[in-house]
């Protein structure tokens, strides 16, 4: 409903534009690529789940918090994949609270997997510096109780953001210049202060991806140090082909999020970039991340040749 000054006290709808400057046409290309990651991510993310379920063998604390990132990948991604499909095939409008519950559902799960990537980083610590103390640090309910705490976390830190965001007043424009919903871009529709929701944002985002991101880099000093003061060759190899896999996955989440970071306060002529880093940053990790632990992680990767072996039979 409009107001006399011309605003919106309530959006209706916000219209997704997807990619700046791209037609309709090239829109509708993008879609098929898209699906194709989908579902790579779903069968990928699926298939490590299961197995580590399934594999008793593999129920260690590293395969424990590996579970848990399928199991976020593959609800991020169910959360935003089709969705952007769709608005690539047809132009589609999203309604105001399910682009609020899409903005908190991936804001959410960006923070338990920032926790789960943070709690893998303290495993390799343990395991590579304090070797015969691991067994006992990171027993069965203490990796259930991290879980539930990234889980809680997660909850706790973003369910305000959708009511604060729904306070607002909104102008007639109603045009989102990303492929789904984030509250930079829903905040600058805004026509009332959005102070508060700035600083809110800011801090949430460095209390939670700041925090863990600054230990995650921390233990991988310690583990470095560690490795390289080990005479043995063959000890240090073994060390960092065990982080390999982890650190793929801490790079191509951090770093999106980083850019994305930097190149958002640049603004300006930055946008397109802007758009494209914002994309790469929530779909990559849940495609990336199955195809490195699989080709990596030893127990995996055998487990995988086996299952295709017996169907190949």
């Amino acid at each position: 409903m409009a107001t006399p000054n011309g605003t919106l006290v309530h959006a209706a709808y916000f219209l997704l534009v997807g990619i700046p400057g791209l037609g309709p046409s090239i829109h509708f290309w993008l879609a098929f690529p898209l699906c194709f990651m989908y579902s790579l991510a779903s069968l990928g993310n699926l298939a490590l789940f299961l197995i580590i379920r399934l594999e008793r063998r593999l129920h260690e604390p590293m395969y424990l918090f590996l579970a848990m990132l399928s199991t976020i990948d593959l609800v991020l991604s169910s959360v935003t994949m089709p969705r952007m499909a769709s608005l690539f095939l047809i132009d589609i409008q999203m309604e105001f609270n399910v682009c609020l519950a899409q903005m908190f559902l991936i804001h959410a799960l960006s923070a338990m997997e920032s926790a789960v990537l943070l709690a893998m980083a303290f495993d390799h610590f343990v395991a590579i510096c304090h070797p015969l103390r691991h067994a006992s640090v990171l027993t069965g309910p203490t990796v259930a109780k991290t879980g539930l705490a990234a889980l809680t976390r997660g909850f706790v830190f973003f369910f305000p953001l959708p009511f604060i965001l729904k306070q607002l007043s909104y102008c007639r424009t109603h045009t989102v210049t990303y492929s789904f919903c984030l509250p930079q871009d829903i905040m600058k529709l805004s026509c009332t202060d959005t102070t508060v929701n700035v600083v809110y944002g800011l801090f949430i985002i460095l209390s939670v991806m700041g925090v863990d991101s600054l230990f995650s880099g921390f233990s991988y000093i310690l583990i470095l140090w560690s490795v390289l003061a080990r005479s043995s060759e063959a000890a240090t190899f073994k060390a960092f082909n065990t982080c390999i896999s982890h650190l793929c996955a801490v790079l191509v989440f951090y770093v999106p999020l980083i850019v994305l970071s930097v190149v958002h306060r640049l603004g300006g002529l930055t946008s397109l970039l802007h758009v494209v880093m914002a994309n790469v940053y929530l779909l990559l990790p849940p495609v990336v991340n199955p195809i490195v632990y699989g080709a990596k992680t030893k127990e995996i990767h055998l487990r995988v040749c086996h299952m295709f072996s017996q169907d190949g039979r």
